[in-house]
């Protein structure tokens, strides 16, 4: 799986569907749910007033070098989030990125 399979175009914009795992013992992408067809990302930060969110967007934000916001699913673990710039670029920086 890439993350092609688990994300949109949209104009100027990649849009990624991720499952989140909070509080974690460490951050960063760890793979692909198949059946849910999302990137599995763990997050140290416990899903508490937002901060689980946050580091979602600054993991993507220092993944791409690009800005990043949570757009959907903000009080769940199913989460998409929203990458702004060119989306053939972030798709190659996020294909690129070790998972797992």
């Amino acid at each position: 799986m890439k993350a092609e399979d688990v994300s949109r175009r949209r104009n100027g914009s990649l849009e990624v569907d991720i499952l989140v795992s909070p509080r974690s013992n460490r951050s960063g992408p760890e793979g692909y749910d198949q059946w849910r067809r999302r990137m599995i990302v763990r997050v140290k930060a416990p899903p508490l007033d937002g901060r689980a969110n946050k580091e979602v967007e600054e993991l993507f934000r220092e993944i791409t070098g690009m800005p990043s916001q949570v757009t959907s699913g903000h009080l769940n673990r199913q989460k998409t989030v929203t990458v702004s710039g060119d989306p053939d670029r972030i798709l190659s920086i996020l294909d690129g990125v070790n998972v797992g």
